[in-house]
């Protein structure tokens, strides 16, 4: 279903309902991973300092993802990736925590990801029905069954940094319907690489909005077999 992360710079309400998203709905246990000066093949910690980084001109201004709580093998790199869907094509790899957009000629990028946790997985082929910049966060009714302290949001959580959506979403669709199912973005670096959500499938804001702006309307989106 939407999800999101939380941010000192979110108001109290908004805090609130994000501490209480992650308590119920993403389960998350606290991970900080040691950074270091060389990151391996993919990127320096300089490049990783750059792609990362800060974001003041948003409409609510982005921090900078702390990359020492990002284990470098989720961040985004150019990669060989045979496969036989056209370009642009958004595939996710739930096993491994990845999002690849199909680049052509056998390259893809990838982007390191979170996706749904124990019992939310799925699978199949959708496609962007819609997207949004900041958008308003809903909780779907059986989130608000789950947890009712969500219901307070009931008519919509407004845009922010404190909303579970973030900056960016992409909001995959079946046979014309919403699935409840979004490509999102999320400030918080440790939940990368973890089933932490409801079914959705966060990048981290910088990784999103090189993919948003990417990917228009009607692109075909596959979700692997964990």
């Amino acid at each position: 279903m939407d999800h999101g992360i939380t941010t000192k710079g979110a108001s109290r309400s908004g805090l609130i309902g994000r501490r209480s998203f992650l308590a119920g709905s993403l389960g998350l246990g606290a991970l900080a991973l040691a950074g270091c000066a060389s990151l391996g093949p993919g990127m320096s910690m300089a490049e990783a300092e750059r792609v990362y980084g800060p974001l003041p001109d948003e409409r609510f201004p982005v921090p900078a993802v702390n990359v020492n709580k990002l284990n470098p093998k989720y961040m985004r790199r150019t990669v060989r990736y045979d496969s036989k869907e056209a370009a642009g094509t958004i595939i996710v790899d739930p096993r491994n925590y990845y999002v690849y957009r199909i680049e052509g000629d056998g390259m893809a990028t990838r982007y390191g990801a979170n996706v749904g946790r124990a019992g939310f997985l799925w699978n199949g082929d959708a496609y962007i029905g819609r997207k949004a910049e900041w958008p308003v966060w809903t909780p779907p009714r059986e989130m608000i069954q789950r947890q009712p302290e969500v219901a307070q949001y009931a008519g919509g959580m407004p845009p922010g940094l404190g909303n579970p959506l973030g900056a960016r979403t992409l909001y995959l669709y079946q046979d014309g319907k919403y699935t409840l199912y979004t490509l999102y973005s999320t400030i918080m670096p440790e939940t990368i690489g973890k089933g932490v959500t409801s079914g959705c499938v966060g990048l981290l804001t910088q990784d999103m909005m090189d993919l948003y702006d990417k990917t228009p309307v009607g692109t075909k989106v596959v979700v692997l077999k964990a």
